[in-house]
């Protein structure tokens, strides 16, 4: 009997992928469908969907359940989920749509699902901007006010992919056909839930952690995680692998630096690392709060959410991401609440008068005396060919990461905000 926490939403995992001789058939049947062009996003999500990483999902979101996600955090059920699901279609395909309809979506002329629709409904301007201000305006100095919108569809990825949506949103289950190309790509990082249930029950783990991890490792994701190890049974550093913004770093290279932290660093038999295949949505707070709900899918009970989680500019204050959990909807039902808590850890850095990395919580001394760590500071600092300061990272990480910034050929400039430079300290 498993002694992990249960799937979110109360029917176990939910997993809408097809196999075998089912999905050759649903293959065969999508070709004579009106074929969906979808975003990768979208594609992410299907994934999610398949193999039930997004449990109790089975399809997309109707508009009763994008109203409550975003105004409640609850779907029109009552189930927690804290942002929408949804799939955008042209309007010219909208119109083209019955409710009722079969269709098949697909991406870069691969079928990802079918698709069968029980509701289309309109996206305005002003229903994008609804979501917009719901989802992604935080409490920071870039949401004060109307600089809110004065700065996020210049600097706000998320606003900028919710506002490019097209005319309409369909609504509906789903039969996936595909994980992409994520199991050729990462064997043995790209990992389902079921996988990742598995391998923590043959170690016989009930209280598991999880690191959410966009940006390579450096010294405080590291000490993050040794603090779970510490507490937990063991630790899933778990790594997007699907769409960054510009100017972020590949997949590949991340899981490379992370493997090396493991194989030098860590008791391999309390840490392991996987992959998992969505785009980033960048919705602080909101996103914080995607990622324990998709974790609980996994197997994991306990999220870790230092400074800044999933943090986009000044969007968000500095623990933003951890307070919300304390704002969230709870309706006393297991089966329609979060039960992947929050593990919250307070500024962390290296200090060299502790000697040692420290935090917020344990170290006396002055700033003067603290090497600040950020995933933006590392990026900015070997794009530009700069020094990296003393116990930023592990030296071994160092050299593949210069290595990776020397092979460039084009570079993007990143942007020093203050939660990234340490300046809000």
């Amino acid at each position: 009997m498993s002694k992990l926490v249960a799937p979110h939403g109360g029917k176990g995992l939910v997993c809408a992928l097809l196999e075998g001789g089912a999905r050759d058939a649903e293959l065969k049947k999508a070709a004579g469908l009106k074929q969906i062009d979808i975003s990768a996003r979208a594609k992410g999500d299907l994934i999610m969907m398949g193999i039930g990483g997004f449990s109790p999902l089975a399809g997309f979101m109707t508009k009763a359940d994008w109203k409550g996600v975003c105004e409640n955090f609850q779907m029109a059920d009552g189930t927690f989920w804290p942002v929408p699901i949804t799939l955008d279609i042209a309007a010219a395909d909208a119109a083209a749509i019955k409710v009722g309809d079969e269709v098949a979506l697909v991406r870069k002329g691969e079928t990802f699902a079918t698709m069968k629709v029980t509701e289309k409904f309109e996206m305005t301007d002003a229903d994008k901007r609804w979501e917009s201000e719901k989802v992604f305006k935080g409490l920071g100095d870039d949401s004060v006010g109307d600089k809110f919108w004065q700065v996020a569809l210049e600097d706000h990825p998320g606003v900028q992919m919710v506002m490019a949506q097209k005319e309409f949103n369909i609504a509906g289950p789903v039969k996936v056909l595909s994980q992409g190309e994520y199991p050729v790509e990462y064997p043995g990082v790209y990992l389902t839930p079921a996988q990742t249930r598995a391998m923590f029950d043959e170690r016989g783990w009930a209280n598991v952690a999880a690191l959410q991890l966009r940006n390579p490792m450096h010294r405080s994701h590291e000490y993050l995680a040794k603090i779970a190890v510490e507490v937990c049974d063991g630790v899933l550093i778990h790594s997007l692998i699907g769409n960054l913004k510009a100017g972020d770093i590949p997949a590949p290279v991340r899981v490379k630096a992370i493997d090396i932290l493991i194989d030098n660093y860590f008791v391999k038999e309390n840490v392991f690392s996987a992959g998992y295949p969505l785009d980033m949505r960048y919705a602080g707070p909101r996103e914080g709060l995607l990622h324990a709900t998709f974790r609980q899918n996994y197997g994991v009970n306990a999220m870790l959410i230092g400074r800044d989680h999933a943090g986009v500019g000044d969007f968000y204050t500095l623990f933003e991401a951890q307070e919300i959990f304390d704002r969230i909807p709870v309706t006393g039902d297991a089966g329609k609440d979060l039960l992947c808590k929050p593990m919250k850890i307070d500024w962390t850095f290296y200090c060299h008068k502790c000697d040692g990395m420290a935090s917020l919580r344990t170290c006396n001394h002055g700033k003067e005396d603290r090497v600040i760590l950020s995933g933006t500071k590392l990026r900015k600092a070997l794009s530009e060919g700069a020094e990296v300061v003393d116990h930023f990272g592990r030296e071994e990480v160092l050299v593949l990461l210069r290595q990776y910034y020397q092979g460039l050929t084009e570079k993007v400039e990143v942007k020093m905000q203050g939660a990234a430079s340490g300046s809000k300290m």
